[in-house]
């Protein structure tokens, strides 16, 4: 559904923030999705997300980019591994130390549940000049430098929990 085009800034800032959060609800649906087809949590996909972005990590480099605990990142892993999405291998560097890496025969498995997404997003962005995707780009990288600072101003750079909540009187 369009709305009608913000008439002066606040509007227009209002509408920016009104679907990013709209953006932002409908990618994790999205994300859960497909985990839900995968029997995995949006967690696992989006830390498999990370390793095929980025090459292969540390177990504990994987803990800092998802905000995991360091057992949490080690079941993540396990889980990668036993639906041969990641596997765990040699660092080159130090063949003591262990890297995971995202398996390339099981992304080709997972990567079709993102083709009909993939083609419609190329056919939206068909619709843009050159010199706008370079705004939205900006504005995407811009956005993922707020949001890891405030996850880990949240964290404190950990994994955190919430307090329990009092039990409620009847």
């Amino acid at each position: 559904m369009k709305s009608e085009p913000p008439k002066d800034r606040a509007a227009a800032v209002a509408a920016v923030k009104a679907a990013g959060r709209a953006n932002s609800d409908a990618t994790v649906m999205f994300h859960a999705a497909i985990a839900g087809r995968l029997g995995l949590n949006a967690t696992d996909t989006k830390a498999l997300s990370i390793l095929d972005r980025e090459g292969p990590l540390t177990a504990g480099e994987l803990s800092r980019r998802t905000g995991l605990t360091a057992a949490s990142v080690t079941t993540l892993i396990d889980r990668l591994e036993r639906k041969r999405l990641a596997r765990r291998v040699e660092d080159p560097a130090d063949r003591r130390r262990v890297r995971v890496a995202a398996d390339p025969a099981g992304l080709a498995q997972v990567m079709p549940h993102f083709a009909d997404f993939e083609a419609g997003l190329d056919a939206l962005l068909g619709q843009f000049k050159i010199a706008d995707m370079e705004v939205i780009v900006r504005f995407l990288s811009e956005t993922n430098v707020l949001l890891e600072a405030q996850r880990l101003r949240l964290t404190d750079g950990t994994r955190t929990r919430m307090k329990p909540r009092g039990k409620r009187k009847a």
